[in-house]
């Protein structure tokens, strides 16, 4: 399965849900690929950073032709996750045609809701022209919120309007995310039962539901 993260706005948290989600999977087993497709090359640094070698493989591939770069790896591995590049480009759209799904981090703010505007249209557009080609999924995160505060109804109503599924779980802003990452690691490789990697977790196995990977968890 081929994943990528993409918003056309900085410091919406792409390249930490990026690392997050391919440490969660790695850690479940499962052969994974990090594509870094931003030309900051931000997850190949933090690869490098780290004093042990990553526990998936990281590549930067910051190219227009990615999909078909991609359509080669794609047998050697369970999961390719996508880190894209912050603005509009054959870059970012070749993403888009790489994917199975595509995930659009949003914080809690107009400027986030606005850009994200940007990569539905790349999306219908994608879509359109590609047909034939394969379905790609989308769906909204909420990332970085700020614990103790609501997100605004006006905030929530706009993204409704993109008429794309808002997943359930949200990730919040903390400090451990941040640590972790100025080390090298994943608060989830750190620390899988603390709160922020039960949070990534919690995330991780809702993307695979709405992949249909696996199936929702009847209550007991």
């Amino acid at each position: 399965m081929i994943i990528t993260l993409l918003n056309l706005k900085g410091g919406c948290g792409k390249t930490t849900l990026s690392i997050h989600i391919a440490s969660t999977l790695a850690l479940a087993g499962k052969k994974v690929l990090l594509i870094d497709a931003d030309e900051q090359m931000s997850a190949v640094n933090w690869a490098g950073s780290r004093e042990e070698e990553p526990i998936f493989t990281v590549a930067g591939i910051p190219s227009n032709t990615l999909h078909k770069q991609v359509k080669r790896l794609q047998d050697d591995y369970d999961f390719i996750i996508i880190d894209g590049p912050p603005r509009v480009s054959s870059v970012s759209k070749s993403c888009i045609v790489a994917s199975d799904l595509v995930l659009i981090p949003v914080t809690p703010s107009p400027y986030d809701v606005w850009a994200s505007g940007e990569v539905v249209k790349i999306l219908e557009d994608v879509r359109t022209a590609i047909t034939d080609y394969k379905k790609i999924n989308a769906a909204i995160i909420i990332n970085r919120k700020i614990k103790n505060t609501k997100i605004g109804e006006e905030v929530e109503s706009a993204l409704k309007e993109y008429n794309l599924p808002i997943l359930d779980t949200i990730i919040h802003q903390r400090v451990s995310y941040a640590e972790s990452a100025a080390s090298g690691t994943s608060a989830i490789e750190e620390d899988p039962g603390s709160v922020a990697g039960q949070e990534i977790k919690t995330l991780v196995e809702e993307i695979l539901q709405f992949s249909g990977l696996i199936k929702e968890r009847k209550a007991a």
